[in-house]
């Protein structure tokens, strides 16, 4: 009782480092350390237990300790019978555990992310405090599986987890899935709930899951979905082409207008260039100005551009190119904006075809009223000094004379009236319709009524006209247009050489070009190029020219909506081109 020690095993000498010769006297307190709590546990007759360590803190051992009365024959107590451990594996072990579960537990809080564990034999469910804080449940909480998931929202998600539940201890299947709870205080909560069975011996007897509170989570993504719909709704519904591409020129966003325009899904277009899409000249005219707009981080706004698809549709556009910058304010591409003016240029050219026909029409009607204003002064002028002359002649012969010049001068007024009345005419008559004409045809026609003038004259006509090449024209027109380009083309012809006159014609896009070219006098351009239309112009001394026939096949191609142009050299001949406007049938 006075704590000597009276035996002791080898093993139990050894622990302590005591050698068998040295045991007898050792003081079990200077190896426990003098303790009054020591003492008075001895003295309560009771068996305990203590643990204790040994040895310094680099070669500190742990060792536990029980003591128990030893009694004598008559149940008297005489002593204590010791018996010690080497437990330091233990208390690693034990040490080990608690820092790993206490870094377990500083992850789940920094986390946010709760354990749970349910033991199927026992249907114990065990939850840590992060999980009981995602459940808003007092940390004392001591929970059960029928209560866990009745704080899953009724309806589809406490049907799902219980599914997933069974799922897992019937059949081994892992999950993980997003679910809404309603925590202890009643808050509507979104949670990722996972979980995985753990089997012995081939037989799942727990399962083993984290629970992670992301409301805020779903709040933001739902909130970035929210925007996203909106922004789609916004692009998609604008009136205008929107894209999107990175450096490499590359689509990575397309709105509803730039599917529909170039007739692909977004799924279609997406990861393709220009040089997909468009014309090669086209295309890389595009890359170049992305470049332009990467390189400086300058905006290239309101450009106007032409677009040309691969089917050769063509489609003008007013387009801006704006760089976009990443998070990091880093270039990572462009945004693209385009609207298709098209219509609007087709406007433009109608508005400036209007004006430059208006500006055309008031020229000629301005040169008609000087021609009307001119010519019938000179026949008002030349009848009122024939009068005169009339009215104080006395000599009968000399009346008869003035009476024939009248006569002659009446028939020049007629003949005046009526070519103003053709260009009246051609100028005014809009129900004449133009038609397919076989322009062979029409040549074969012409050809035939001037037979006569023709061979004449020696004519040679070298026709290279197509058999089957129609012109959209009025007929009289075109019978008038190659009327008049032949006889031109005889009354100029050289002296010294017999007229050789050649026919061409060939299409462009919507127009004819009929040619007519000759070997005759041919025309000074320098001295009359703005004349030869003129009404009444003449250009060489013939007594027959009376300078009308051009003017009014100038008028009936116009009228038509056509040109006529003339190249000439002098002696050498002149061509003569008709362009037939064949876009408006």
């Amino acid at each position: 009782m006075d704590g000597i020690v009276s035996d002791a095993s080898d093993s139990w000498l050894n622990i302590f480092g005591i050698a068998p010769k040295d045991s007898t006297g050792v003081n079990i307190f200077s190896l426990y350390g003098e303790s009054d709590a020591l003492r008075e546990k001895l003295m309560e007759s009771r068996a305990f237990s203590l643990r204790h360590s040994i040895g310094k803190e680099m070669d500190k051992r742990w060792l536990e300790s029980t003591f128990a009365p030893w009694y004598d024959e008559k149940e008297n107590i005489i002593g204590t019978i010791i018996q010690t451990d080497d437990i330091s594996r233990e208390v690693d072990k034990e040490r080990e555990l608690e820092k790993a579960n206490h870094i377990l537990k500083t992850k789940s809080e920094v986390a946010q992310v709760g354990c749970w564990e349910y033991t199927i034999a026992t249907e114990e469910l065990f939850w840590c405090d992060e999980t009981k804080k995602i459940h808003n449940v007092a940390l004392s909480y001591d929970p059960n599986v029928t209560d866990a998931i009745a704080f899953y929202k009724q309806g589809y998600s406490r049907n799902k987890i219980s599914m997933l539940i069974h799922s897992a201890i019937h059949e081994g299947a892992p999950f993980n899935k997003k679910l809404i709870i309603l925590t202890q205080t009643g808050e509507e909560k979104w949670v990722s709930v996972a979980g995985r069975p753990i089997s012995e011996n081939g037989k799942i007897v727990k399962l083993f899951g984290t629970i992670q509170d992301i409301n805020e989570q779903v709040a933001n993504e739902t909130k970035i979905k929210q925007h996203q719909q909106l922004l789609t709704a916004l692009i998609d519904n604008l009136p205008l082409n929107v894209f999107v591409k990175d450096l490499d020129s590359k689509k990575i966003l397309v709105n509803k207008a730039e599917c529909d325009y170039l007739g692909k899904s977004a799924k279609d277009l997406i990861g393709k260039t220009d040089f997909d899409l468009y014309d090669k000249e086209v295309a890389k005219i595009s890359r170049e100005e992305d470049l332009e707009v990467i390189r400086t981080l300058k905006p290239m706004l309101g450009k106007e551009t032409i677009s040309i698809k691969k089917d050769g549709h063509i489609t003008y556009f007013l387009t801006s190119k704006i760089p976009l910058f990443d998070l990091e304010g880093k270039i990572s591409g462009l945004i693209g904006i385009g609207m298709d003016i098209t219509a609007m240029k087709k406007k433009e050219d109608q508005l400036r075809n209007l004006i430059n026909i208006t500006s055309v029409q008031n020229k000629k009607l301005i040169n008609f009223a000087h021609i009307v204003s001119h010519n019938l002064r000179s026949h008002s002028a030349n009848f009122s000094m024939l009068l005169k002359f009339l009215s104080e002649e006395k000599d009968e012969a000399e009346k008869a004379h003035i009476m024939t010049m009248l006569n002659q001068a009446s028939d020049s007024l007629l003949e005046t009236l009526e070519n103003l009345n053709q260009v009246v005419d051609i100028n005014t008559n809009v129900t004449l319709s133009k038609q397919p004409l076989n322009l062979n045809e029409s040549i074969a026609n012409v050809r035939q009524n001037l037979s006569a003038f023709l061979e004449k004259n020696k004519v040679k006509i070298i026709n290279n006209i197509p058999l089957d090449m129609v012109v959209w024209s009025v007929p009289a027109y075109l019978d008038s247009i190659i009327l008049n380009l032949v006889t031109n083309a005889v009354k100029y012809s050289s002296p010294e050489r017999n007229p050789i006159i050649t026919m061409d014609a060939k299409k462009r896009e919507k127009t004819l070009i009929f040619s007519v070219s000759d070997n005759g006098m041919g025309i000074d351009l320098e001295r009359y190029g703005d004349k030869i239309f003129g009404m009444y112009k003449t250009f060489h001394n013939r007594k027959d020219a009376k300078g009308i026939g051009l003017y009014i096949i100038k008028n009936q191609i116009e009228a038509m909506g056509g040109s006529i142009t003339v190249n000439s050299e002098v002696d050498k001949g002149a061509t003569f081109n008709v362009y037939f406007n064949e876009e408006s049938k």
